[in-house]
């Protein structure tokens, strides 16, 4: 049996959800933040039968997808402390990040 571990945006989160239990899958989910974008994620962990990983990895990847966004950092100059300037940079948002873990005992009580 595998521990899946799967973070996706919270914009894909609904509709990754959506599709696992469409599958037949059953995942928990929990609330958490990026640390460079700051933004809001979702971590899944998803219980499977060894045989079924390729198949969940192939779900998780045709539902979230990498797009690309703007953003604009704050950087602070030496100075006062209202001298700021933005710039905006282009980042690769989306896509999963994906852990299998072996699962060494299963129980459900």
């Amino acid at each position: 049996m595998k521990l899946v571990v799967c973070i996706v945006t919270d914009k894909d989160a609904h509709n990754l959800l959506e599709q696992l239990v469409k599958e037949g899958y059953r995942a928990t989910k929990l609330a958490s933040t990026g640390g460079f974008l700051k933004e809001g994620n979702t971590t899944m962990l998803i219980g499977v039968e060894d045989e079924q990983v390729d198949n969940l990895v192939e779900i998780i990847g045709e539902t979230c997808e990498v797009r690309k966004q703007l953003f604009t950092p704050i950087s602070p100059l030496p100075g006062p402390a209202e001298a700021y300037i933005p710039y905006s940079v282009e980042v690769s948002v989306g896509g999963a990040i994906v852990f299998v873990l072996d699962v060494e005992k299963y129980f459900k009580v």
